[in-house]
């Protein structure tokens, strides 16, 4: 590739960024004149092979649930080298829930697992992904290296989670199958909607959930993310207290399903959105609808 190529990839990756975190608050661009140097240089028409000498820096702050925090405030400080994407960009994530070693450790997997999957290719949304889908490993590691605390003081806190997942496309009857083997194996309700999209939600224990990601996300895909997950906390102290949460008082689903919604088009593999936007009111979680297609459901 030349230097325009890799400038045009860098920019067009920026703006969509900035689509996907619209504020200054969720994606700080911390050299704004860089990133006018290195649009000037992509859209003029005499663009030499040279690049811009500054390079395009930005911040990018998430606040995620996790088990062990109500919420956690994640930062990755991201950076271009001018020959990215044939080289890694440089990313540095920042947690307070992370001590010293846990943070280098989560620094060496990140590149480890993007020159394994992204080499060649833009990564910052992949980059954010396994940081949401891997901090709470990390986290926790990071506990249970801290002081033990008095065992009387001590309870493990139970957590009911719901994923929801977004591929490519789902088509494999291998795949499909697994899927449908995994959730009832975990004892995890939900659905799972084959075609292009492909889309599957779980719920159920926490471990469980992360069990089924660990397995379902090694398998081969054109792409695979956890678009939105939800982690709740139960409620289970104080013996005189009236109700107790529990895994199953949460879930919005019963048992597992794969659900299909008038496939259509010349392959059969398009879903009827409408049909799906009603199935997910109907369970009282249409609010995902808009995360993953970006419209409000009708």
């Amino acid at each position: 590739m030349s230097y325009l190529e890799w400038a045009e990839s860098q920019l067009a990756e920026i703006e969509l960024l900035t689509s996907m975190f619209p504020t200054q608050e969720e994606l700080e661009m911390t050299d704004q004149l860089a990133l006018a140097e290195l649009r000037d240089y992509v859209e003029s028409s005499d663009s030499t092979d040279s690049p811009p000498p500054s390079r395009p820096q930005f911040l990018i702050r998430h606040k995620l649930d996790t088990a062990s925090m109500e919420r956690t405030d994640v930062i990755l400080s991201c950076a271009y080298p001018s020959e990215y994407p044939s080289v890694l960009p440089e990313i540095t994530v920042r947690c307070v829930g992370l001590n010293r070693v846990q943070q280098t450790q989560l620094h060496t997997d990140l590149n480890t697992y993007l020159m394994e999957n992204c080499q060649g290719e833009v990564c910052v949304l992949s980059a954010v992904e396994w940081v949401k889908d891997n901090l709470q490993l990390f986290i926790n590691k990071s506990l249970s290296a801290a002081p033990a605390l008095k065992k009387e003081s001590v309870y493990v806190q139970e957590v009911f989670s719901r994923l929801w997942i977004y591929s490519h496309h789902i088509y494999n009857k291998v795949k499909r199958k697994n899927i449908l083997e995994w959730s009832k194996e975990l004892g995890l309700s939900g659905f799972s909607m084959p075609g292009k999209p492909g889309i599957v939600c779980v719920e159920g224990p926490h471990s469980a959930c992360e069990e089924f990601w660990s397995r379902v996300k090694v398998l081969t895909w054109k792409k695979i993310m956890i678009r939105h997950r939800e982690d709740i906390p139960l409620d289970r102290q104080g013996e005189d207290s009236g109700t107790v949460e529990s895994i199953d008082s949460l879930r919005k689903f019963t048992g597992f399903e794969e659900a299909m919604f008038d496939p259509h088009g010349n392959r059969g593999n398009h879903m009827d959105l409408g049909q799906l936007y009603q199935f997910l009111n109907e369970k009282g979680c249409c609010d995902v609808f808009q995360m993953y297609f970006g419209i409000e459901g009708r």
